[in-house]
């Protein structure tokens, strides 16, 4: 080996290094685009049966079916938002920079309340807690709000950035298909294209069941907290129900806010007769409501949308977890669903394969 070829392998090392790292630099300076269109993608996959449902059973032409679709889509959007003004403009006079002592003074009321109460029956747990100023940080909500309202200019932006490209998407299903297949080698476009269109329909099917999950949810945690008459329960509901996008976290977030709002709502009643009770009973349906979730809905679900056993998907979820954090907990399922897919298509005849891809 002469040192030509020595200085040519290093050099094309080094080439080979600087290309990734400009790549990683392209990809890091444009997530945002990436971000737009991969849920761009996943309302295309959401739309893609009431596209074909226009189409196919109403015969509508393509173009207005996707027009249909999208107007539906965005009327749905408006409803959510309108279910959020309420609750804002309740909270927005004790959330802003005026009435934050107001806010303080609230909270610290049931703060007081809880500690008296487990004084008079001789728990002194929180007796020490009482000087603390657990208020402190409540300071910061302005800010935040103030941050909040600064970043609404960009929201719209990537708003209308994800319309433009999912009404191409919707348009031309075969958009971003053609694209994939300008990357595949040759001789692998059919069998590639054939696995596109089974991962295409298990991801449709996947995030449909996404959204019947949120609304068993949703109607299971509106019936708990009008039941027990929660302020803006419609919109606590749906909030608490949306979380569980996050598998395991979510939930869980969202019992801490189910808990907090519920004790809020009652400011300025009787702490044991009335709060305590009330949130009792409100944590309890809680509970009961993420159990119907977790063992009946949720696996009936998700077995039959992508043709996963509940351990397989518990499994990719945890690892997903371990691996990404939270990312990875949310885009587990779907990778997992498409890897199968294509693993049975090219793997066909392994063991392993043949087991974990035998129902699709």
């Amino acid at each position: 080996m002469n040192s030509k070829t020595i200085a040519n392998g290093i050099l094309r090392a080094l080439g080979i290094l600087l290309g990734v790292f400009l790549l990683c630099y392209f990809l890091n300076a444009i997530q945002s685009v990436i971000v737009y269109i991969v849920i761009a993608g996943v309302l295309s996959l959401i739309a893609r049966p009431i596209i074909l449902l226009l189409r196919n059973k109403l015969k509508f032409p393509n173009t207005l079916a996707v027009v249909s679709t999208m107007f539906l889509m965005l009327s749905f959007l408006t409803g959510l938002i309108s279910m959020f003004i309420p609750l804002i403009a309740e909270q927005g006079q004790s959330l802003s920079l005026l009435e934050v002592d107001k806010l303080q003074e609230n909270i610290q009321e049931i703060f007081n309340q809880i500690t008296a109460y487990f004084s008079s029956r001789g728990i002194d747990v929180l007796g020490k807690l009482k000087n603390i100023d657990i208020l402190a940080q409540f300071k910061e909500i302005p800010d935040f709000l103030n941050a909040v309202l600064a970043t609404v200019g960009s929201l719209s932006i990537g708003l209308f950035s994800v319309l433009f490209i999912s009404f191409f998407f919707m348009k031309d299903s075969q958009l971003l298909k053609n694209g994939v297949m300008t990357i595949i080698p040759n001789g692998k476009e059919g069998r590639f294209s054939k696995s596109l269109e089974t991962i295409n329909d298990l991801l449709s099917r996947y995030f449909i069941g996404l959204l019947l999950q949120i609304t068993i949810l949703f109607i299971l945690y509106t019936i708990i907290l009008l039941i027990f008459g929660i302020d803006n329960a419609i919109v606590i509901a749906f909030l608490c129900a949306l979380l569980n996008l996050i598998p395991y976290v979510g939930p869980m977030i969202g019992a801490v806010i189910m808990f907090v709002l519920s004790m809020t709502s009652n400011i300025g009643q009787d702490f044991q007769n009335e709060i305590l009770p009330t949130t009792i009973y409100v944590m309890i349906g809680y509970f009961i409501a993420q159990l119907i979730d977790n063992f009946a809905s949720q696996p009936i679900i998700f077995s039959k949308t992508t043709k996963s056993h509940p351990l397989e998907i518990f499994l990719t979820i945890i690892i997903g977890g371990l691996f990404f954090g939270i990312v990875g907990m949310i885009t587990a399922v779907p990778l997992y669903t498409a890897l199968k897919v294509i693993l049975k298509e090219f793997l066909s005849d392994n063991k392993i394969v043949k087991s974990i891809t035998k129902d699709i």
